[in-house]
């Protein structure tokens, strides 16, 4: 899929990666200011380490189509797609709400995928919302995506409720 995103559009997953770089490198205040105030759609997902187990925070645009939750990496396949495959199962945290523990199912490409990949430039904060629809086209053609299933009881929040 990789190799495909760089044939597909070479600019697209320069600038993605440029992005996620300076992102990852502001993570610790956005992430105080998240827990703090909210940002958003902005969410934590921590998710163990494929190698090592230990968890690995990451900041995820949660985004929401149909009653449904959505994860997902305009670019492709990184680090927490791949542990997220590996693990099966992390630990996602909702401001103000407790930590809980969700499952991940991939989207293949269809019509749940598309919804959820349409919804990022209406959901996602500025910039982020502007560089999803620029990218549009890229992203559809290589973005990876998974649908969010709580794994709580039935008397806790859910999608519909958050």
């Amino acid at each position: 899929m990789k190799a495909h995103a760089r044939a597909l559009s070479p600019f697209w997953d320069h600038v993605f990666r440029a992005t996620y770089w300076v992102i990852t490198r502001l993570g610790r205040p956005v992430r105080w200011w998240v827990r703090r105030f909210g940002l958003g759609n902005v969410v934590d997902l921590e998710v163990p380490g494929r190698r090592t187990g230990r968890p690995r925070p990451v900041l995820l645009g949660l985004l929401r189509a149909g009653g449904r939750w959505y994860l997902g990496h305009p670019n492709g396949e990184v680090s927490w797609t791949r542990n997220l495959d590996a693990a099966g199962a992390a630990t996602l945290t909702i401001r103000p709400g407790p930590p809980f523990e969700i499952r991940p199912v991939l989207l293949a490409p269809g019509p749940e995928r598309d919804r959820a990949i349409g919804v990022t430039w209406r959901q996602d904060v500025f910039p982020g919302n502007v560089l999803y629809w620029l990218a549009r086209r890229h992203i559809r053609a290589v973005g990876r995506y998974y649908r969010i299933e709580p794994l709580q009881s039935a008397d806790a929040a859910g999608p519909a409720e958050a």
